[in-house]
């Protein structure tokens, strides 16, 4: 998958302290590659954060990976890919979250 940032950035991607989620292998998408992945994609889950406006929706983008939506509380949407086991065995933290409350998805 493509990333945002320029090849000879060898910062790691994160997701904002407010998600409790912790990828390691995480790479940001431009705007335009995650919004499209997101239209055609399967939506694996939604949640929302109860007191912050936060949203954070994961879609499937292959067997092994998925695109991540994450909209700020002012509306912006950034993208993330992650592959789906790192996903799977990080979401339990986001699933028993006092502030995070799931929406929609599969179990």
């Amino acid at each position: 998958m493509a990333t945002h940032a320029p090849c000879d950035d060898s910062t790691p991607s994160s997701l904002p302290d407010a998600v409790p989620l912790d990828l390691h292998n995480l790479t940001r998408q431009s705007w335009k590659l995650g919004s499209q992945i997101a239209d055609d994609a399967r939506r694996l889950g939604e949640w929302r954060h109860a007191g912050g406006g936060w949203s954070l929706t994961a879609f499937e983008a292959t067997d092994e990976t998925l695109v991540l939506r994450l909209r700020s509380p002012v509306g912006r949407s950034r993208f993330y890919g992650a592959i789906q086991t790192e996903f799977r065995e990080a979401r339990p933290a986001l699933d028993s979250s006092a502030a995070w409350e799931r929406v929609d998805g599969e179990k």
